[in-house]
């Protein structure tokens, strides 16, 4: 299995500053980088409750936070679902909150998962495969002006309508190197900055897993569930994650101090050594007390 870099993982761990006692919430937690930089800052007494709807992140964050046993609990679950969760494990407040947005190299790097258009896969994306909704099924059975809203609005795709009739003509697709395939096609001109697919597939991502609902449910949770002083950090990798996170930040008005008031990127040096990481935006928000 492929080791996923967490991004920006010196700034989360200043920001979130967790100390001996502190709870945090790792509420994606992929395959715990950030949950092992975390337990390491607050030993030897802080603990981490792991979150992620990815069963394979699960299994892999267990692997590898084996040796924080005793400190950390690892769960499957969304984490719209964190106040359930709390009830559950009796968990009144968090000293400190983590979401990274972005997909992890687990999920990237397995062809059968189809996040990818690099590697030849089945049209899946589902980060929960218990859910029934795959990319498949939206691009075989939306309509033509279904199609062509989803990939604008969820893509921010300016070719939308050309690239919505030309899916729509050649479908049905199975397969994620297909629809690549399709979709360059449809795209005028040879020369590109990204490759055609990668706002389609970004769209069809968004609505297979329903993230932009899940994220701003998360949101309108936040104060309630930080204690006094805690600070949750937010880490997107698209203009729409991010636009939802800084509103919903302001909205909480009072409730929540934002620390971060322009959006962090990542250092030249960790882009250097891990691409993935070059849109990374990090914002970050404090419960006053």
């Amino acid at each position: 299995m492929a080791l996923h870099l967490p991004v920006m993982v010196r700034e989360v761990v200043s920001l979130l500053n967790p100390g001996p006692g502190d709870l945090i919430g790792d509420l994606t937690v992929g395959g715990g980088g950030h949950a092992h930089a975390l337990l390491e800052a607050s030993a030897p007494t802080g603990r981490l409750l792991g979150l992620d709807r990815d069963q394979a992140a699960v299994d892999a964050a267990r692997a590898r936070l084996k040796r924080f046993s005793g400190r950390v609990t690892i769960v499957k679950d969304r984490f719209s679902r964190i106040r359930e969760r709390m009830a559950v494990l009796n968990i009144s407040g968090f000293d400190g909150l983590i979401l990274d947005l972005g997909l992890s190299s687990i999920q990237l790097e397995d062809p059968e998962r189809g996040f990818s258009f690099q590697r030849p896969g089945p049209l899946d994306m589902r980060m929960d495969t218990d859910t029934e909704t795959t990319a498949a099924l939206l691009v075989n059975t939306l309509s033509l002006r279904e199609l062509e809203e989803l990939i604008r609005e969820l893509g921010e795709e300016r070719f939308a309508g050309r690239i919505a009739r030309t899916l729509v003509e050649r479908r049905p697709f199975t397969e994620t190197t297909a629809l690549a395939r399709a979709v360059a096609d449809a795209v005028p001109g040879r020369k590109h900055r990204i490759h055609p697919a990668t706002r389609v597939f970004q769209a069809l991502r968004i609505a297979v897993n329903d993230e932009l609902k899940e994220l701003s449910e998360f949101l309108g949770l936040l104060p309630q569930i930080l204690n006094p002083g805690g600070v949750a950090a937010i880490t997107s990798f698209h203009s729409l994650e991010d636009r939802l996170v800084k509103k919903g930040f302001r909205e909480a008005g009072p409730r929540l101090e934002v620390l971060t008031k322009k959006v962090l990127r990542p250092r030249e040096d960790e882009v250097r050594s891990n691409p993935r990481a070059r849109s990374a935006r990090l914002r970050a928000a404090k419960r006053p007390g």
